[in-house]
């Protein structure tokens, strides 16, 4: 989860804000012309606290809580996604957790208390009459049937006591809070083993285990799976003691390690070889055909040894099947701090024309997440305080290759990038030139072995389209008239294609400093196969206050009033201009219903 903000609204606030930052070390939001210090401003303050709430950041707000309440109960969905909120009064009184108590709500106003020595307003029933929450174990405990927590605490808070059981129970000192009186069948049990949990039963697993994996590559993950279940039942171990997955970083993108992790729903790390090979004293069985192989003599028993710590035990030797091996190693406590480097990961992220409006709540979420963001400066600025404190680098218009190269090197170091594109990431922009660089092979190693995923935007043309009204009703085609990329010949034979065929279309790039006649030769290809009245829309920096809409018919289009932060969208010869100003391309509803037109 990402690090809490803290929003402060007025001055009579601030002082308050910036305690609870400083015993949380994070940051003050604060609102514009009423807050005179912060480490980043906002305008509105419903509009940003919900972007926070899309992006799953959880929130500190100083303030009413009516204000918080107004802002996000829109949103409200699924209480398992959501992130904390908590308000606090300006005085700091009291600390109020409104949201996500089970979701560290509870234990960050409790730690907001204790810093400004006031009270945590806990208003959930397990905290308040037990102290204890057991559907949210801590770090380094698992619950390992949540489904029956609701209904075991209710019957606590109705009385009941609860036998500890379990050969871990002594090692369970947050347990020692469960009331131990007028114990009926209420069982919680501590234990590494598998056991069959219910509604009078709930099942704690300390993870203090990590699976060891080796593979072919490309190799089938129901192979690998199907070994480690194994391994753990033969073990006498449960899934849910396992804290993570780990390998070699040559097999950082391997389907079937990660498939591995997602199957048991921890993490991956990874380790390079000369890090396993300092394991090699402690491997049951060295390899020299592995060290040859990869340079270390063992892989899925060196990475869960490096992963579990000096003081761990190899409890579970290389099992292997003709792909794939695997190893348990046991720490002597539950890990809470995961050793070895993660998969870097790389998110190509479209925030729309910039206004936050418009932007994905993915995109937001993704945003929050990343450690460092990446982009030309202009498209990280309109992230406004979604992006203040991430460390940030800029790069100018037209150093796209260097940009993406960055961000995969960046990432192959095993950092959680984002490179921010206007738009859509996968449409004109950074998305296809990151795959082109991964395709190519010139990368690190690291590097070519990162994830990428993406999160979709608002297009240009689909901002225009939706200020219009629809012109995009029917068949439509995109085209950028920059010839810098494609050669000018291509670009006009795609044009003359796009009237010939009658399609709607939208022109990215329609004009630069230097480049001025295209889109006038371009509207008369057009003018050769639709009529003069045709209707184009000019949109010039959509989403944004200095937002600018304009009708021309095809024949009165001037390349004069057009510029680089323009979209063009022409109509088909059926897409028509209403009384009020709203353009649409039918899709022929009226005929298939024998209207006439």
């Amino acid at each position: 989860m990402a690090d809490p903000v803290v929003l402060c609204l007025s001055r009579s606030g601030e002082a308050t804000a910036h305690r609870i930052a400083a015993a949380l070390g994070t940051q003050v939001h604060g609102r514009e012309g009423r807050v005179d210090k912060a480490d980043a401003f906002f305008p509105d303050a419903l509009e940003h606290t919900r972007a926070l709430f899309a992006a799953r950041v959880p929130v500190v707000g100083v303030c009413a809580a009516g204000i918080l309440i107004r802002a996000v109960a829109p949103m409200l969905n699924d209480k398992r996604l959501e992130p904390p909120v908590v308000s606090v009064p300006d005085d700091g009184s009291t600390v109020i957790p409104l949201l996500g108590g089970h979701r560290g709500a509870n234990r960050l106003a409790k730690q907001i208390a204790e810093a400004l020595d006031s009270h945590a307003a806990v208003t959930t029933a397990g905290d308040v009459a037990l102290g204890i929450a057991l559907d949210e174990p801590p770090a380094g405990w698992r619950l390992a049937n949540p489904q029956d927590a609701k209904d075991f605490m209710a019957r606590m808070l109705s009385g009941e006591g609860v036998r500890l059981t379990g050969e871990c129970a002594g090692d369970s000192e947050w347990l020692d809070a469960l009331p131990a009186e007028n114990v009926v069948d209420l069982k919680a049990c501590a234990t590494t083993k598998p056991e069959m949990g219910g509604p009078k039963k709930l099942v704690f697993h300390p993870q203090t285990h990590i699976l060891g994996v080796g593979c072919a590559r490309h190799c089938a993950p129901e192979e690998v799976i199907a070994l480690a279940e194994k391994a753990l039942a033969d073990a006498n171990i449960a899934a849910g003691a396992i804290a993570c997955v780990s390998s070699i970083d040559l097999k950082a993108d391997e389907v079937a390690v990660n498939a591995v992790a997602a199957h048991f729903r921890v993490p991956a790390r990874f380790f390079d070889a000369a890090r396993l090979e300092a394991e090699a004293p402690r491997l049951a069985n060295p390899s020299e055909v592995v060290f040859a192989e990869v340079g270390c003599h063992g892989v899925s028993e060196g990475a869960a040894l490096a992963s579990a710590g000096p003081d761990a035990t190899l409890i579970v030797t290389k099992q292997k099947t003709a792909n794939a091996t695997v190893a348990i190693a046991r720490a002597p406590e539950p890990i809470t701090e995961l050793k070895g480097r993660k998969r870097g990961r790389v998110s190509l992220i479209g925030i729309g024309p910039g206004k936050a409006e418009w932007r994905t709540p993915q995109a937001s979420r993704l945003v929050a997440e990343a450690e460092e963001l990446i982009g030309y400066g202009l498209y990280i600025d309109l992230l406004g305080p979604l992006a203040h404190g991430k460390p940030r680098h800029d790069f100018p218009l037209g150093g796209e290759e260097e940009r993406c190269r960055f961000a995969l090197e960046r990432a192959g170091e095993g950092r959680d990038v984002a490179i921010i594109c206007s738009g859509d990431a996968g449409i004109y922009a950074m998305g296809a030139l990151v795959f082109e660089l991964l395709d190519r092979g010139d990368l690190s190693d690291a590097a070519s072995r990162v994830e990428v995923n993406s999160a979709p935007g608002v297009s240009a043309l689909q901002g225009a389209a939706a200020k219009a009204g629809a012109p995009l009703g029917h068949d439509f085609c995109a085209i950028s008239l920059s010839d810098l990329l494609t050669p000018r010949e291509d670009i006009v034979r795609r044009i003359k294609a796009a009237a010939e065929g009658d399609f709607v279309i939208a022109f990215y790039n329609p004009v630069s400093k230097r480049r001025r006649t295209l889109l006038a030769e371009a509207r008369d290809m057009l003018l050769a196969h639709r009529p003069a009245d045709t209707p184009v829309l000019l949109a010039s920096s959509l989403g944004r206050p200095e937002e600018k809409l304009v009708y021309r018919d095809l024949a009165k289009l001037e390349v004069d009033e057009v510029d680089m932060l323009t979209v063009v969208l022409i109509g088909s010869s059926q897409s028509r201009v209403t009384a009020a100003g709203q353009m649409y391309t039918p899709r022929g509803y009226a005929k298939k219903m024998g209207v006439a037109q």
